[in-house]
């Protein structure tokens, strides 16, 4: 599958297992308003195969512990200054803060995240 657009932020982190059916709820939400505010795609996934044998799996890159779930999860836009606008979009709206379950369902902080130039989509 060719990834649309130029630019993807990535996102990994550890969920508790016991919360991933609350977690894809909350993703599913979340996933609308990406895409309202310009990401072109929106894609969350739950470790399944984490057979890693001569490289780190993402179960070490998470930090996830035996009763967590890696998830791995990207959104792709047209290039990077639309993913600028659309974050500061995202982040202002209203709908983040209430689809957000209090308790948090896992710590920000250990969650990794970045912005990547896609260099090869077929």
């Amino acid at each position: 599958m060719k990834t649309p657009g130029t630019y993807v932020d990535g996102f990994l982190l550890a969920i508790p297992t016991s919360k991933l059916e609350e977690y894809r709820a909350v993703a599913e939400k979340a996933s609308a308003i990406w895409l309202e505010h310009g990401a072109l795609q929106y894609t969350e996934c739950a470790a399944d195969d984490m057979v890693a044998e001569g490289c780190r799996s993402f179960i070490s890159a998470a930090d996830a512990k035996e009763d967590q779930t890696v998830i791995f999860a990207w959104a792709s836009f047209a290039d990077k200054a639309s993913r600028d606008t659309a974050n500061a979009k995202i982040m202002a709206d209203e709908r983040m803060s209430a689809i957000c379950p209090s308790p948090p369902i896992f710590d920000c902080k250990t969650m990794s995240f970045g912005g990547f130039k896609v260099i090869v989509s077929h």
